[in-house]
């Protein structure tokens, strides 16, 4: 029988590997991109944790064997680098089910072995932490708003601010959105007078920016729950809670109701602004040098278009999918001008010339102060640059090759040897025109910023195209 592998031991470079593992959170969730899938946190008898994940064709394969508080025995996963803002472990890797895992019953590990690890206030207060990764909290609920309904995402959800207190007497402010508002609230109502220990498991810290008189900035930290990964308890019974009271402040401190503040932190509640106050920011060079699938914010200029690519492409209009060029059958008999030598086909639909939709497709040469490279733009995205659907720019003659200039308001963009020029753009909304050297390539970095999109273009003309900005005449 195969040994057991410790979680600290696993390594991607193989896929035998056999575990026995505790689960110790165990969610559904759902996303446009993967569907349906069940997202777990594993201990093992070291105390160490990792995550793992079914994907939604192996949901019904493996949902009936894992349940939140049992014990297993794994054997045969991927391991994948582990990613993004919403970290659950700090292990590197992420544990990906495949067709051919096997689970297994075992002995139930110890049931002390919880995986709990409360963080200290200060640590999140001073931004200690790295806000990627979900975090424990514990602590005396001390002050705490009256339920407030608000909008987020473009639906209205309930919110509750309540004010965590320490043995230190150190304050950390929570904030609870949806569910967990309203369940919390209602047991703090039934609690009377008792003291209130609350206990987050994999919560989100949560940062809001905000401005001073004079210049001054300021940033303000709060934990949160987490869509479904996150857990909420209060008093519950465990030996963290009863450590956690006998350290608390003698002083009998009552529950303190109070107004909701202007500063809610409502900032954290939509998914573009966690985007922006939590993803980090990194130069040019910073993001070239990086060897892993990252999300980042990049502040960077516009130096040229590269046209060789195109700057659009052809869509089904039904499915919005990249239609693809099918010669004719008889298209070697056909002269070399006759431009009808092939048809447009979609594979979704599975139609010969369906109805056609250009949609943006850029190329953008970007610099900064450290370096530069090539982001990669798709029609989403660039709609919101130039606030105009792509077909109002290419008109009805969107055919192959047709069209290899880009007009946009007072600017051209068009087929240039070398050489680039570069968009200021100030407030006013007025652009000047700024000399810059040809930008010089750095190893082929295209960065994309619209995920699961058809790429190629139409036009297939090699050049750099400039950037030419014609000022209006503002005394006319």
């Amino acid at each position: 029988m195969a040994a057991i592998t410790a979680v600290s031991d696993l390594k991607p470079f193989k896929s035998m590997w056999k575990i026995q593992v505790k689960i110790i959170r165990l969610w559904k969730q759902y996303s446009a991109a993967g569907g349906l899938t069940i997202e777990m946190v594993l201990i093992d008898s070291n105390g160490v944790k990792i995550n793992a994940s079914v994907k939604k064709n192996l949901v019904n394969q493996f949902d009936s064997f894992l349940s939140q508080g049992s014990s297993k025995i794994i054997i045969n996963f991927s391991l994948n680098p582990s990613c993004g803002s919403y970290r659950t472990t700090i292990h590197p890797y992420r544990i990906g089910f495949l067709s051919t895992t096997r689970v297994r019953n075992c002995d139930d590990l110890p049931d002390a072995l919880t995986g709990f690890e409360p963080v200290n206030y200060r640590d999140i207060i001073d931004g200690t932490l790295n806000t990627d990764y979900l975090v424990d909290v514990i602590g005396q609920i001390v002050e705490v708003t009256p339920i407030e309904v608000v909008s987020a995402n473009g639906k209205e959800t309930h919110k509750l601010t309540v004010e965590l207190q320490n043995e230190k007497d150190e304050r950390l402010p929570m904030v609870l959105w949806g569910n967990f508002a309203t369940d919390v609230s209602d047991a703090i109502q039934g609690r009377g007078e008792n003291t209130i220990i609350c206990v987050l498991r994999f919560g989100k810290i949560k940062v809001w920016k905000g401005n001073l008189p004079l210049g001054y900035c300021f940033n303000e930290r709060s934990v949160s729950n987490a869509y479904n990964v996150s857990d909420v308890e209060l008093n519950p019974f465990t030996p963290e809670v009863e450590a956690f009271a006998a350290l608390l402040p003698k002083d009998e401190l009552a529950l303190a109701i109070v107004e909701p503040k202007p500063l809610a932190l409502t900032a954290g509640a939509g998914d573009k602004n966690d985007f922006l106050v939590n993803t980090p920011r990194k130069t040019i060079s910073q993001l070239v040098e990086s060897n892993q699938v990252e999300q980042c914010i990049v502040m960077c200029t516009i130096a040229a278009i590269e046209s060789d690519m195109g700057w659009y492409y052809l869509s089904c209009k039904v499915c919005s999918k990249k239609v693809l060029n099918v010669p004719n059958e008889n298209a070697d008999g056909l002269d070399d001008e006759d431009e009808m030598g092939f048809h447009y086909y979609c594979v979704k639909c599975k139609v010969k010339n369906p109805k056609l939709m250009p949609r943006y497709k850029l190329h953008l040469v970007v610099v900064d102060n450290t370096g530069n490279s090539k982001f990669l733009l798709f029609d989403a995205i660039v709609m919101q640059i130039l606030n105009r659907p792509c077909n109002k720019l290419t008109g009805n003659s969107f055919e192959e090759g047709a069209l290899t200039t880009l007009a946009i308001e007072n600017s051209v963009i068009s087929d240039a040897p070398e050489g680039s020029l570069m968009l200021n753009y100030q407030s006013s909304q007025e652009c000047e025109v700024l000399k810059v050297t040809p930008a010089k390539h750095r190893g082929g970095t295209v960065i994309s910023l619209e995920e699961h999109v058809e790429e190629n273009s139409v036009t297939k003309y090699p050049s750099r195209a400039r950037i030419k900005i014609e000022k209006a005449d503002k005394s006319g």
